[in-house]
């Protein structure tokens, strides 16, 4: 008979193993919380709650913030979509993605010469950097709109703590490594050297940094608010319009224009970013709500109708099998949205078809349990387009944040801002960033995603929103470019079928496939690859190297994309952050 002792020993080891306890503990809380890259944004968001703010609210500072301390991924000329649910009513999407200035036309690029950083053997369709390169800066609109129509405080507001950052915050590691790494392009443009490096050289890290154009410009912006006679409408829409038609666009359109760049005072005066329905569809009894086919969120949709017809659990997390077959079905998903997906207001998307039940059943009998493809193949139910041209070589886009927030009425906030990045260009003395985006589009002509004016790119942004029984379940964005969906849909998958915590199904190893047309600049095709965390035994990479896949093992915790994840579910709010990029949450 076993000693009493060692059954104890036995059963403590065993519930050690049972916890699996996480690197980043989870956070968890009763009443509200936010999720986003750093403790500034996080700060700013929790501040704006705290002084009875919804999620709105602090969303919107949050999202301010991440525009002051976070300009590695996100500046404020970038763009963004964004899903809102208030509590009790049907969630929304607000596009805060810019569109292409009227100049921009296929003529233009196809005719274009190489910028100094180019020759002509490397040069993308349409440039990677630089003021040919930008669309109209969308994200500004957008939280004004969110604001106005959902929040509750005044820009002076929610626009405090980024004021305040913008005076002077201490600069992270991963800002520091952008600056140095992109100093040579920076130096082409003698405003953006004076913004980001004051001193002329790159800063130390925890350095004081400070940005005073930008600070100057955000204060400007409080002002207009200030100076407004009226009700908090029409103190929000003069912000707004000082940005896109006052002396604030005036600035922005002169520096574009005198500098070479296509953005003009009309374009800016035209824009306007807008509210629709997101696009929903069911996996397993919830349901998954993401922005429209000018993003690829849909893709995400059209992947779990795939594994849906799976018994995923069986498989085994993370086998080969269970691998291979979501690989596979990623795979499909992406090869429609690289040949249908673009903004449906120039383009007829087949997103009926795309979605539907039927559909998805037909393209699972495509999988080959025992063969990886090398194939790009999006359904044919459409005349057939020739995929975008691609190039061997193409930067890596330095890509985007999150912020996730949820409130004690229930409110829920879901976002990926992006764009304008390292190396941006500055707005003369504005301290705006233009955005890069405009490189997503393709030149192809007749693909659902080609370049015309005023229309949206198809991004790869795409903020989550989950559903059980018709509320709020899952509210959860990365970072990562084309890895975004996928990322997320592991980290979904983790949660509804395997029954992970957040903070588990963030921390969880992860692959990422590049069998599809790149969203950026040369738009490469990898076929077959996957990179597998080094987490993943041995055993599961030979035996998906077996199958056909072209495996590459990078680095245990080396996956592109960083989600946020906030569950609610029996009143606790239980949050996830992805220590891959180090992502804060904070609750209570």
């Amino acid at each position: 008979m076993m000693h009493p002792l060692w059954i104890v020993v036995i059963l403590l080891f065993a519930v050690r193993l049972a916890a699996q306890p996480t690197m980043f503990p989870p956070v968890r809380g009763t009443r509200e919380m936010v999720g986003a890259a750093n403790n500034f944004e996080v700060e700013a968001g929790f501040r704006l709650l705290m002084q009875g703010g919804n999620a709105v609210d602090a969303g919107v500072a949050a999202t301010l913030a991440a525009a002051v301390t976070e300009q590695a991924r996100f500046g404020l000329g970038g763009e963004m979509p964004l899903i809102i649910h208030m509590a009790n009513r049907k969630p929304v999407v607000i596009s805060a993605v810019g569109t292409a200035p009227a100049k921009a036309t296929v003529d233009y690029y196809r005719n274009r010469s190489p910028e100094p950083w180019e020759t002509t053997r490397d040069m993308p369709p349409i440039p990677a950097q630089g003021l040919r390169a930008a669309i109209l800066p969308g994200v500004f609109d957008g939280l004004v709109l969110a604001l106005r129509k959902y929040g509750t405080k005044s820009f002076a507001e929610v626009v405090a703590p980024a004021i305040e950052y913008a005076e002077g915050f201490p600069i992270g590691e991963e800002f520091v490594s952008f600056l140095s790494r992109n100093q040579s392009l920076l130096n082409l443009w003698p405003t953006s050297t004076a913004f980001f490096l004051p001193e002329g050289r790159i800063p130390q890290r925890a350095e004081i940094y400070r940005l005073p154009a930008l600070a100057k410009t955000l204060r400007e912006l409080a002002a207009v608010e200030r100076k407004t006679r009226g009700s908090r409408e029409k103190k929000l829409l003069a912000v707004r319009d000082f940005f896109y038609k006052g002396d604030l666009a005036r600035r922005l359109a002169e520096f574009s224009e005198s500098h070479g760049g296509l953005i003009s005072r009309e374009d800016l005066a035209r824009f306007q970013a807008e509210e629709e329905e997101p696009v929903c569809g069911t996996y397993r009894g919830y349901q998954i709500c993401k922005p429209g086919f000018w993003t690829q969120g849909p893709v995400l949709i059209q992947a779990l109708n795939i594994l849906e017809g799976y018994d995923l659990k069986a498989m085994g997390h993370n086998s080969a099998q269970y691998l291979h077959t979501v690989v596979e079905a990623v795979k499909l998903a992406f090869a429609d949205r690289d040949r249908y997906y673009g903004d449906p207001k120039f383009s007829k998307i087949p997103s009926e078809k795309l979605l539907s039940k039927d559909y998805a059943a037909e393209r699972r009998r495509l999988v080959d349990p025992d063969q990886a493809s090398m194939d790009h193949r999006p359904g044919n139910f459409e005349p057939p387009l020739p995929p975008p041209t691609a190039s061997s070589s193409a930067p890596v886009a330095p890509d985007t944040t999150c912020v996730n927030v949820v409130d004690r009425w229930g409110n829920v906030f879901s976002a990926t801002p992006s764009g304008a990045w390292l190396p941006s260009v500055i707005a003369g003395n504005t301290g705006i960033p233009f955005t890069t985006r405009l490189q997503s589009f393709v030149l192809t002509e007749g693909h659902a995603n080609q370049l015309a004016p005023g229309k949206r790119p198809r991004v790869t942004l795409s903020p989550t929103l989950v559903l059980k029984d018709g509320r709020p379940y899952l509210a959860m964005s990365t970072p990562g470019g084309d890895n975004q969906d996928q990322a997320m849909l592991q980290a979904l998958l983790n949660l509804l079928d395997f029954g992970m915590g957040p903070q588990e199904a963030v921390e969880a190893p992860r692959f990422q496939t590049e069998h599809f047309y790149s969203s950026f600049a040369n738009h490469e095709f990898v076929p077959g690859k996957v990179s597998l965390e080094g987490r993943i035994p041995k055993a599961v990479v030979d035996a998906l190297a077996k199958k056909g896949h072209r495996v590459q093992v990078s680095g245990d915790w080396s996956n592109g994309s960083a989600p946020t994840v906030i569950k609610i579910e029996k009143g606790v709010l239980d949050g996830g952050a992805d220590p891959r990029r180090a992502r804060f949450i904070f609750g209570r």
